[in-house]
């Protein structure tokens, strides 16, 4: 099976992720996805195959050679997004000869350069694209097809010496909880890499530090006609507030290295209003600065109006960067993978977070690959067919240099 054919059976199975369920994994197509999984694994002859109650599933390629070699891991996740729909996926191939892509004729839904000016990258390649009514599902089956064609590809070719290979999959990397139930000890690798990266090339070992804040604040009601000197509203004070922030750090003003505070939600009424923001910034030194400007800016807001507004920070992830650097070699590997193979590595800062961010400070320090995708998370979403098989060499490829290093 090739890795295309893989990929358009994978994004039939409906995997989105919710945050609501409060159940690992979240819902319940992950543990069908998983257990197909396990089965397709057991076809194709790999061993160590497990899947526990939370729908992770791990497996192993043994090593062919008798020359110590690290045992290295490829992790993907089987969720898709919970921004859109994700059932019902209607993958087609295009060949790309320029201009825009019709998804869905009646809606009029066009994938279209002027948009997304990338797409002049691959005239002239296969796409996979959706009808315009669902996301596509590469964030990350591509990532989980190219892990298991590669898996095929080295068992069905002997004479590429390697060490023992682990692969894992994991539930509801979408909604931020795909290292809760991981087992690094039990994966029994010395490193690993997340396949869940984007265009063709793309190698990452920086990401955001990121926390969340809900900023609540508590008002005094009286009658309007009474109010004088009186009321306290607390949405007004929840408005104030978010205007005390610096509007050069909000995402739409930020790229790079540059980090940012993200409105994203915000309620209220005059007795009770609330402000949530998701918080990101690659240096913990710059990450801790702003936890610190939300922490005076409440204190502002109460001397005055004492006792008004509450502030509640939770830490989500860190920069896994701290951890890799001092192993740059696993970096060089992927790098060095790559090159050989025919594809410029594009080393960048993940403007996001991904499962080795937490699996790195978990004790299993691990880069992020491409997978060829782009667009992730809408109807939009689309793959080039050898972006993704370069997605596929990739991994074969760092299983063999690692035999060698």
């Amino acid at each position: 099976m090739t890795v295309l054919e893989r990929f358009l059976g994978y994004v039939t199975f409906a995997t989105q992720s919710s945050e609501t369920s409060g159940m690992t994994p979240s819902t319940p197509g992950q543990q069908v996805f998983a257990e197909a999984l396990v089965k397709e694994l057991e076809t194709l002859g790999l061993e160590e195959i497990s899947i526990d109650e939370h729908a992770y599933v791990m497996a192993t390629l043994p090593a062919n050679t008798d020359e110590k070699v690290p045992t290295i891991g490829f992790i993907s996740h089987l969720d898709t997004s919970p921004d859109m729909k994700g059932e019902g996926v209607k993958a087609r191939i295009v060949r790309y000869e320029g201009g825009d892509i019709v998804l869905n004729e009646a809606n009029d839904i066009r994938l279209s350069p002027a948009m997304f000016p990338e797409m002049a990258d691959y005239v002239g390649q296969e796409l996979v694209v959706t009808d315009g009514t669902t996301l596509l599902g590469a964030d990350d089956k591509a990532g989980v097809a190219a892990i298991v064609s590669a898996m095929e590809y080295l068992k069905a070719h002997p004479e590429i010496k390697h060490g023992k290979i682990r692969i894992g999959f994991t539930p509801d990397e979408e909604i931020g909880q795909g290292a809760d139930h991981f087992d690094v000890a039990k994966f029994g690798c010395e490193w690993a890499y997340t396949v869940d990266g984007g265009a063709i090339g793309e190698l990452e070992y920086e990401n955001f530090n990121a926390a969340s804040a809900q900023v609540l604040f508590k008002g005094l009601n009286v009658h309007p006609g009474t109010a004088k000197d009186k009321m306290v509203n607390a949405a007004l004070l929840a408005v104030e507030f978010a205007s005390w922030l610096p509007a050069e750090a909000r995402p739409e003003h930020t790229d790079g290295y540059e980090g940012f505070f993200h409105l994203v939600d915000m309620g209220g009424s005059v007795e009770e209003a609330s402000l949530g923001y998701i918080i990101r910034d690659h240096s913990r030194t710059l990450f801790e600065e702003k936890k610190a400007l939300l922490a005076d800016l409440v204190a502002r807001m109460n001397e005055a109006h004492p006792n008004s507004t509450t502030l509640i920070v939770r830490d989500q992830y860190y920069n896994m960067r701290e951890i890799v650097e001092p192993k740059q070699h696993i970096v060089d590997l992927a790098s060095q993978a790559m090159k050989e193979i025919g594809v410029a590595p594009k080393i960048q800062p993940i403007r996001g977070g991904t499962d080795g961010a937490r699996l790195s400070f978990m004790g299993l320090p691990c880069p992020n690959l491409f997978t060829g995708g782009h667009n992730f998370h809408g109807r939009y979403e689309y793959i080039p067919v050898p972006s993704l098989e370069k997605a596929m060499q990739t991994v074969a490829k760092i299983a063999e240099l690692a035999a060698k290093a």
